[in-house]
């Protein structure tokens, strides 16, 4: 599935640029970009189901920071494809609800951790004339995720019953960005940016054959700040 995104988003890219006029003699036409991701989630669970789950059972994603990689290709004075790429970053789900199941800690206790890859596909466009240093941008596309490296900790496997695998499947959703673009001196450019994308996906906890399920919505916003040169 990554390849396939992958030839999808350069797929994208080249026949955007087909399409779009040639990028002006004498103006770079392709920029890369390095900074940080401020990740917060916007979680929203439906209650774990399944035996022995009683109510009020849920989950909840702690805020992080990952570094951020990003390839724009410039196709006119205002329109750019950017496609932006986290390091995959080690998330962490506690639980959420009842203070023990049973005699076991639950509430706030850190059940479960996974990596996600997430490359997110944008069409940009730049307000004003180059030759102005700040420049607004917005932007919007699509976001491809993609979880791995799944574990459930020793909390987690407790309060499950016992030694517990985790599946979450891999979503595809709509994604936006708002930012800033500042041209320090020649090609050397500073960015900021809020972006929000839709994350989805349904979660299976199996202990042994026993099946608890959830759908969760991550719903994470980022803020960016980094630092590109075009060349």
């Amino acid at each position: 599935m990554i390849a396939r995104f992958a030839k999808i988003a350069f797929g994208t890219l080249v026949a955007t640029s087909a399409v779009c006029a040639h990028a002006d003699e004498g103006v770079p036409s392709n920029s890369f970009r390095i900074g940080a991701y401020y990740l917060t989630y916007d979680t929203q669970a439906d209650d774990l189901r399944g035996p022995y789950v009683p109510p009020g059972v849920n989950i909840k994603l702690k805020d992080l920071v990952t570094p951020y990689f990003a390839y724009v290709r410039r196709l006119n004075p205002h329109f750019s494809v950017e496609l932006a790429l986290g390091a995959p970053p080690l998330t962490k789900t506690y639980g959420k609800g009842p203070a023990k199941l049973g005699s076991v800690p639950f509430n706030d206790q850190e059940i479960v951790t996974a990596r996600w890859l997430a490359p997110t596909l944008l069409l940009n466009y730049t307000f004003f004339d180059e030759s102005v240093r700040l420049r607004p941008y917005i932007g919007a596309g699509v976001n491809y995720t993609k979880f791995y490296s799944r574990k459930s900790t020793p909390a987690g496997d407790a309060a499950s019953g016992g030694p517990t695998s985790i599946s979450l499947t891999t979503s595809v959703g709509p994604a936006a960005t708002i930012g800033l673009s500042y041209r320090v001196t020649g090609n050397f450019f500073l960015y900021g940016s809020l972006s929000a994308s839709q994350v989805h996906s349904d979660l299976t906890a199996n202990t042994s054959g026993v099946l608890r399920k959830t759908h969760v919505e991550f719903g994470p916003r980022a803020a960016v700040l980094a630092a590109g040169y075009s060349f």
